[in-house]
């Protein structure tokens, strides 16, 4: 409130402002990127990264398939093509074996790859050394997409900051939030000062209103950053809060060998966005949907995992390279109750909830 009270008091109620400049320096300085571009949204800063990186129509562009369609929408937004790569069972992430293939297939059909877009799914990290390596051996740029992974960090370096662009949001359900609201990542100065030129109506330095390209209106405002940079200095608590929900899940299901969840392998460290579980075969006939339908009478939400983006009607013709973990993750996957605020009272709500159901 103090942030965003003196937008109001020094009038500074535009996409432009104190706290847009200091939010920018803080996030960059969280991250140890060299500049971040506050944007209106995760998916302006992914279209922004597509743009950035040169992506135009009839291009194709490689997307984790397991994952929300912001990620691939703005590939659409530039007229060029997804490609989806399927993931590996350990992060859930993009398979580094499938995406190799992918790339080489892509090549000997003479359309190479203009960009790698890799998820960190539900807030933990993908294998971004397997990646990396791979997308440099063919010098295809890597965006990564840290909507769900601000505080997560692969190998002591935070998620956003790994590739050769990433991206943040800051929606009402992320682990921070600024109402609404994004950034663009990246070590590269250029793609930052560019990113923020092209969001602001890509208005040259004139005189007059002019504009010597298209530009969108993709600026944080000042009173947004006043909420994000408030949010930004209760990031630790958050982290230590959905971790606490993780570890709760893990030790409350841990008797039940045909429920598992996402892996932290060394060297991975998930902020826990949201905790996830895979109800796999049973001799009890206990399914994803009779526990999530069980928990909907007990006024307990959860839902299905992401459904693969090439399973959804309007990707259907779009090339895909599959191993069916995440149309397994699909369908027999839940995220369980995550949120930073969870009571004790809740969790033993939906503890006596969980139970009730594994041990009918």
């Amino acid at each position: 409130m103090k942030y965003v009270q003196e937008a109001y008091d020094t009038n500074w109620v535009a996409p432009l402002g104190p706290n847009v400049n200091e939010f920018e320096k803080e996030l960059a300085s969280y991250l140890s990127a060299n500049g971040v571009a506050a944007l209106s949204s995760g998916t302006a800063a992914l279209h922004l990264a597509l743009i950035m990186l040169g992506v135009q129509r009839g291009d194709e562009v490689i997307c984790q398939s397991f994952t929300f369609s912001a990620s691939a929408n703005p590939i659409a937004y530039q007229g060029a093509i997804p490609v989806f790569v399927d993931s590996e069972s350990e992060t859930w992430n993009m398979d580094p074996v499938l995406l190799e293939e992918a790339i080489t297939d892509r090549i000997k059909r003479e359309k190479k790859p203009k960009a790698i877009i890799v998820v960190h799914l539900y807030g933990m990290p993908a294998k971004m050394e397997e990646i990396l390596t791979i997308a440099n051996r063919y010098e295809i740029p890597v965006i990564e997409d840290a909507a769900e992974a601000l505080g997560s960090s692969y190998r002591g370096q935070g998620c956003g900051s790994i590739g050769t662009i990433g991206i943040l949001s800051f929606n009402g359900n992320k682990i921070i939030t600024t109402s609404g609201g994004g950034a663009l990542v990246s070590n590269s100065i250029d793609y930052v000062e560019k990113s923020r030129f092209l969001s602001t109506q890509a208005r040259d330095n004139a005189p007059h209103y002019q504009h010597t390209q298209i530009g969108y209106n993709y600026r944080m405002s000042n009173i947004v950053a006043g909420i994000g940079r408030g949010q930004l200095e209760v990031l630790p608590s958050r982290i230590e809060a959905r971790r606490a929900n993780n570890g709760f899940y893990r030790e409350l299901l841990k008797g039940y060998d045909y429920i598992s969840f996402q892996n932290e392998p060394m060297g991975h460290y998930s902020n826990y966005w949201l905790t996830s579980i895979i109800v796999g075969n049973n001799d009890r006939n206990i399914d994803r949907e009779r526990i999530r339908l069980s928990l909907e009478k007990a006024n307990i939400e959860t839902r299905p995992l992401w459904k693969p983006m090439h399973l959804q009607p309007v990707f259907t013709k779009c090339s895909s390279y599959l191993n069916g973990v995440s149309e397994r993750f699909f369908k027999d996957g839940l995220c369980l109750p995550s949120g930073s605020n969870l009571t004790d009272d809740e969790r033993n709500r939906i503890s006596k909830a969980l139970k009730e159901i594994l041990q009918s």
